[in-house]
């Protein structure tokens, strides 16, 4: 496989094409941003980590029955994975409150919700990445039933595998956000699956392992990822 020409550049990967039409590879970068690019800032080892956990996870949850762009890992920082055509959905799964659940709903933050919630936004970084349901999102024509009827079902069957990985390693998935892509007609899993989008604390001290160290300025950053790579064996 030949890595071809830049495609595309975003906040935490750089994206190539290859000599295969139906194939790119991923660059992971150790750039960290929040609150929609507004806070930025270098996370060392991040895209180390973030490819190794991402790959790793995706080869789980294919063996779940969960189709994922995965194709191989090429090095430490960059994989090739199929080409998907994202659906503009971001897709988040809650198990306990935080975050911004926590402020618009006034629910303490660490309160374990009595059901993992599902929540859509539109994935539109000008627009601040909004909130909506499943029909603005038909209303619009970013997805027709049958995928939001899939990606849902994906994203529970996504929970219920990551909370017992995590688990095992002495870890609370406490939520996180995936994004699925369309390849071939296909619903896939898509983007990645690392501290930088799922929030863990430790099952004993709650402590954070994840990006809101970056977010809220806690310290530790670089160690909360590292620490995250130890216990998952990575």
């Amino acid at each position: 496989m030949k890595k071809l020409e830049q495609l595309y550049e975003g906040k935490a990967k750089k994206v190539f094409l290859t000599d295969d039409p139906d194939v790119l590879i991923v660059d992971y970068k150790d750039d960290a941003t929040a609150f929609n690019g507004l806070k930025k800032g270098t996370i060392s080892g991040k895209g180390v980590v973030n490819n190794r956990m991402t790959n790793i996870v995706f080869q789980m949850l294919e063996k779940k029955g969960i189709p994922t762009h995965y194709v191989e890992e090429l090095s430490d920082r960059e994989t090739a994975v199929k080409k998907v055509e994202i659906v503009p959905l971001e897709v988040i799964i809650r198990n306990v409150a935080a975050g911004s659940f926590s402020k618009k709903l006034g629910v303490e933050e660490g309160t374990k919700l009595l059901t993992p919630t599902l929540e859509f936004s539109y994935k539109n970084d000008e627009l601040g990445d909004p909130f909506i349901n499943s029909y603005y999102a038909l209303a619009l024509g970013l997805a027709t039933q049958e995928e939001i009827d899939t990606i849902t079902k994906y994203a529970f069957a996504v929970n219920d595998a990551l909370k017992d990985y995590f688990a095992q390693a002495n870890m609370e998935l406490i939520d996180f956000k995936i994004e699925f892509g369309r390849f071939h007609g296909q619903i896939i899993l898509a983007d990645e699956v690392s501290p930088d989008t799922c929030r863990l604390w430790d099952m004993d001290t709650h402590e954070k392992l994840d990006k809101d160290r970056f977010r809220r300025d806690l310290g530790g950053v670089e160690d909360a990822y590292q620490e995250v790579f130890k216990r998952l064996g990575l």
